[in-house]
């Protein structure tokens, strides 16, 4: 059917390549042979966004209204690449199309994405550990204060 497509749209069917299944190591050392991982929408990539950003491979998202459609724009913000963020089919087109007709550009977000992931919040495990334990504490100090159930904000303040 992709196949059909393409070659509906003027592109030549051979372009495209399917891998086939294989062990999860292999599958996720291909991620970096990529040059663009372009997300589906209206149901965003989760662990396989945040998997291939860790891979080094950058990503472009549309962002929509529900859940589903804002997974991928959250991790791209806590992994400091919010620029790869759309916010329609014509922006996400015009992103993808730039980026791909400019391997200057791709190369710096691969830098970007290399130099951040010490300290991207997104592969910041530690952090994420004092944060998750902050609201664990919170939640069972309301419980003995004798407080009734409520939201808990943990900020980079908590740290």
């Amino acid at each position: 059917r992709l196949k059909a497509c393409a070659e509906a749209a003027g592109i030549a069917p051979d372009r495209l390549a399917f891998a086939g299944k294989m062990a999860n190591p292999d599958h996720l050392a291909r991620y970096p042979l990529a040059d663009l991982f372009l997300d589906t929408f209206a149901y965003n990539a989760h662990t396989t966004a945040s998997d291939a950003l860790w891979a080094g491979l950058p990503l472009v998202t549309r962002i929509g209204e529900q859940f589903a459609a804002r997974v991928a724009a959250s991790i791209l913000t806590a992994v400091g690449l919010p620029e790869m963020i759309t916010r329609s089919d014509a922006e996400y087109e015009a992103l993808a199309l730039a980026l791909a007709r400019d391997p200057a550009r791709l190369a710096a977000l691969r830098a970007k994405l290399a130099a951040g992931k010490a300290s991207a919040p997104l592969f910041d495990s530690r952090r994420y550990t004092r944060h998750l334990e902050a609201a664990y504490e919170t939640a069972h100090k309301r419980r003995i204060d004798a407080k009734p159930p409520g939201p808990i904000r943990i900020s980079p303040a908590t740290r």
